[in-house]
C-alpha cells in the first residue's frame, strides 16, 4: 500500500513537472511571436521611411512653368516707393525734337522706362503736355514737376527753338546737378553744345536697348541719392547738440 501511494505521488509530481514546462514553452512561444511582430512593425517603418527620403530626392524641384512669374519676383528699388519721389509727378522727362524721327525714339525710350519691370513715371513732350495750352507754360511746368530730364540730342534736336528752351529751363533749374542727360543720337559726342558737353551723356547710335538701361539705372541712382539725402538731413535735425 506504501509503494502504490509513493508511486502514485511520483506521477503526480512528474505530472506537474510537465505541465510547468508546457506552460514556460508556450510563454516562450507567445513572446517569440510579439517581439517577431514587433520586428517586422518596425523594419515596414524604416523601409517605408527609406523609400519616402528616396522619392524627395530623386522628384526635381519645383520649377515655374513657361509664361507664368517666378515665385519670388524681383524686388523693386525702394526709392521708388519712397515719399521723396512722389514730391514730383515725373522721375523723367524726355525732351525731343518735332521731327517725325525722334518724336518715335523719344516713344521708345519712354515706353521702355514706363513698362515693367522699370515703372518710371515719364513725361513725353506732345503727349502729357495740355492740348491748347501755352507750350511755353507746359514745358516749363513739365521741367519743373520731373527729377531727371533727358533731352535726345540729335541734328534736328539743336535746330528746334523749342528744344533749346527746354534745355535752357533744365540748366536753370539745375545748372549743376546729375538731372540732366544727353542722350546723343544720329551724332557723336563731340558735337553736343558746349553747355552740355560736361554732363554724363549716354550714347544710343550703337545699341540703343544698352542705353535705355543705362538711362533707367541713372534717373534710380538719382532717386537713391534723394532719398539718402533726405534721411542724412533728418538724422542731422535731430542729433542732439555737442556740450
Amino acid at each position: 500500500m506504501i509503494t502504490y501511494l509513493e508511486d502514485f505521488s511520483k506521477a503526480l509530481s512528474s505530472r506537474d513537472d510537465i505541465l510547468t514546462n508546457m506552460h514556460c514553452w508556450l510563454r516562450k512561444v507567445l513572446r517569440s511571436k510579439e517581439s517577431l511582430s514587433a520586428q517586422h512593425g518596425e523594419e515596414a517603418n524604416v523601409k517605408k521611411s527609406s523609400t519616402s527620403s528616396v522619392n524627395s530626392l530623386s522628384s526635381p524641384p519645383p520649377t515655374s512653368s513657361p509664361g507664368t512669374a517666378p515665385s519670388k519676383p524681383l524686388q523693386p528699388s525702394s526709392a521708388l516707393s519712397s515719399q521723396q519721389r512722389w514730391i514730383r509727378k515725373y522721375d523723367l522727362l524726355v525732351c525731343h525734337s518735332s521731327v517725325d524721327s525722334d518724336a518715335e525714339e523719344g516713344g521708345r525710350v519712354v515706353s521702355f522706362l514706363e513698362a515693367s519691370p522699370c515703372g518710371l513715371r515719364c513725361f513725353l513732350r506732345g503727349r502729357d503736355d495740355c492740348p491748347g495750352g501755352a507750350v511755353s507754360t507746359e514745358l516749363c511746368e513739365a521741367v519743373q514737376n520731373s527729377h531727371v530730364w533727358a533731352l535726345l540730342i540729335t541734328p534736328s534736336f539743336l535746330q528746334d527753338d523749342w528744344c533749346k528752351y527746354m534745355t535752357h529751363q533744365a540748366l536753370a533749374e539745375g545748372p549743376m546737378s546729375h538731372r540732366i542727360i544727353p542722350l546723343v543720337k544720329n551724332m557723336s559726342r563731340s558735337e553736343v553744345p558746349q553747355e552740355l558737353k560736361f554732363f554724363f551723356s549716354i550714347d544710343l547710335n550703337n545699341n540703343p536697348e544698352r542705353g535705355y538701361t543705362i538711362l533707367h539705372q541713372t534717373v534710380l541712382k538719382y532717386l537713391e541719392d534723394l532719398v539718402t539725402r533726405y534721411e542724412d538731413t533728418c538724422c542731422t535735425w535731430k542729433a542732439p547738440p555737442n556740450n
